[in-house]
């Protein structure tokens, strides 16, 4: 919405329905198969755009430009938003309580995450081999090692734009740019504040599609995984035993398709949450 609209939000529910049924298009009749197929050409996707938009960033952010001129600017302004151990007097200690978060919570929620949640673990469990699959999830961890650098400096970038720091360029706008309609800073508009104001319409529309293809990515996954869930484990273990093989994929395709359809009534009514995941986590 922030990208091609208003960031009014008067695009959101077009974006939800759209993005719903470009899920269900190949995850309720392609299965995991499509699901693990299309995931390869949009990680590469998503990898590309975040880089372009890292890079023309960070090419911004200073009066006469360059990349490195702006990651060391970046870096000699804000030094803070670099650390990972935060101290007691830092106001988001209380949600990322300094070393405890490394040894007493991450590994916990790491080992939960991507070793036990089946929307993770689907993919190496439909691996070829063993060795198939714990080659994958060694790939899997080194793009994971690529994120810092396609989203978390983009955001660091928008942080040091907004508050305008000596040597840092001028910026028409940029101050009401990330107001929520409350008045309240809304940092979840930056990274789309970024692309919009600043990548080429060319590769605008690249970066774009890299976004909506992590999220239809993750989208047909949640999908795959609650029909697997209900139907391998609820349904024919427990309604229906004798189930043949078309039962089992016929409802396998409606309990995803009521899933899609709860998610989208749902979806809507989560966009003042200010960080998705913790609420997840949470709840």
């Amino acid at each position: 919405d922030t990208i091609l609209g208003a960031g009014d939000g008067g695009l959101i529910i077009y974006a939800i329905i759209g993005m719903a049924l470009i899920a269900a298009a190949y995850s309720l009749y392609g299965g995991l198969s499509a699901v693990a197929w299309t995931d390869v050409l949009q990680v590469a996707m998503l990898v590309i755009g975040g880089l372009i938009t890292t890079i023309i960033a960070l090419d911004h952010v200073t009066p006469d430009g360059g990349v490195i001129a702006g990651m060391s600017h970046v870096l000699n302004t804000v030094p803070e938003k670099f650390e990972m151990i935060l101290s007691r007097d830092n106001s988001e200690y209380f949600n990322l309580p300094g070393i405890a978060v490394l040894i007493g919570g991450m590994w916990v929620a790491n080992l939960y995450y991507w070793g036990f949640n089946q929307y993770i673990i689907q993919r190496a469990l439909a691996a070829k081999s063993l060795s198939e699959a714990q080659k994958g999830i060694a790939f899997a961890a080194f793009l994971k090692l690529i994120i810092p650098f396609i989203v978390v400096i983009p955001g660091i970038v928008a942080y040091v734009m907004y508050i305008q720091p000596e040597g840092t360029a001028a910026i028409s706008g940029v101050q009401d740019a990330f107001l929520a309609g409350d008045g309240a800073i809304n940092y979840d508009k930056s990274y789309p504040w970024l692309i919009s104001v600043f990548v080429p319409t060319g590769l605008k529309g690249l970066v774009l599609a890299a976004l909506v293809a992590a999220i239809v990515s993750s989208l047909a996954s949640m999908l795959n995984s609650t029909s697997t869930i209900f139907t391998m484990d609820i349904y024919k273990p427990y309604i229906n035993k004798t189930a043949s093989e078309k039962q089992v994929v016929f409802t396998g395709r409606l309990t995803a398709a009521i899933a899609l359809v709860i998610a989208g009534f749902i979806a809507p009514l989560l966009g003042n949450i200010p960080q998705m995941f913790q609420y997840i986590q949470e709840y």
